[in-house]
């Protein structure tokens, strides 16, 4: 059986977790990105359910050049530690703003070029415009738009991108994005009829069974646009991460980086939400099967920094 990197956590008052990866040794180790007893630093800022909000608020608030230089300075802090930086999205940035409406979310793709996103999973708001809108803005970023479980009705084959590797500090990391399955019933059917969305769970299952045997990575990562939902408990909704963590096999998914609901998910013990939890304090992520499930509210006025701290023991 290969190898993969395992990742346990330990999250600090700061927002930062820190995680210490296992694996046993042999053979396979080498087919890793990872050397056995080094330590890895790898800082994961995201965000998601940006919404339109390209500009700053009434207040002088916020908005995406406020966003670009804390990201900015962010990534100088990672580097003088010794770190390197993945930014991701979890979807959702069309709809919300009359400014970005009009222009169909140009600004807001085209700043997130700029300021340096990695991936994205493909919210149900990409969707508010025919198919033709949403390729456009793709054409505007220079980074993925992933949804591993959107399938073309016509060929039966997926319309877009699954997943995309990246390496960082030596590590091989796959980023597997998911949309919700609820697209399918408030979209609007004249943009999505010729789509099919299946059911995530079991798209991630066999796309990171083919992971596994092809890229071999040793972090995965799936970038969702499904909802948190406290113990799985997603009522009307489809369901969401914490239904997602469940179903795969244990040690399978590493860590989940959400959207949808736009909850801090920040816990107060196992399944049960920090109601009291207030942007700056403390957040304990959920943990779920061994996957840590983070979402950072929304992209207006939050941005999350988990920095991951890998150490192999063997």
């Amino acid at each position: 059986m290969k190898e993969r990197l395992c990742l346990k956590a330990a999250v600090s008052a700061a927002l930062i977790a820190s995680l210490a990866g296992c694996a046993n040794s042999g053979s396979e180790t080498q087919e890793q990105g990872w050397a056995p007893d080094t330590t890895y630093k790898l800082t994961i800022l995201h965000t998601n359910d940006h919404h339109g909000r390209f500009w700053h608020n009434r207040y002088g608030e916020y908005g995406m050049a406020a966003r670009k230089t804390l990201i900015d300075d962010l990534r100088t802090e990672a580097q003088a530690e010794g770190s390197e930086v993945l930014l991701l999205s979890g979807g959702d940035i069309n709809t919300g703003v009359p400014e970005s409406d009009l222009l169909q979310a140009e600004p807001d793709f085209k700043g997130m070029t700029r300021i340096g996103y990695d991936a994205m999973a493909i919210g149900n708001h990409e969707f508010d415009n025919p198919l033709s809108v949403l390729e456009q803005q793709m054409q505007w970023t220079d980074f993925p738009m992933l949804s591993a479980n959107i399938y073309d009705k016509e060929t039966g084959e997926r319309k877009f991108q699954a997943y995309q590797m990246f390496e960082r500090n030596g590590l091989k990391i796959a980023v597997v994005g998911l949309t919700t399955e609820d697209t399918a019933k408030i979209g609007n059917p004249e943009y999505i009829g010729s789509l099919d969305f299946r059911d995530p769970k079991a798209e991630a299952k066999k796309v990171i069974a083919k992971l596994k045997e092809t890229e071999k990575p040793d972090i995965i990562i799936a970038a969702t646009h499904m909802g948190h939902y406290a113990d799985g408990k997603s009522g009307v909704n489809a369901p969401g991460d914490v239904a997602l963590a469940r179903y795969m096999d244990d040690g399978d998914l590493d860590l989940i980086i959400g959207g949808h609901s736009q909850e801090p998910v920040c816990m107060e013990e196992p399944n049960t939400y920090n109601e009291s939890f207030e942007p700056g304090d403390a957040c304990t992520p959920d943990q779920q099967n061994g996957a840590w499930i983070m979402q950072a509210m929304n992209g207006v006025n939050t941005l999350v920094r988990r920095s991951l701290n890998s150490r192999m023991a063997i």
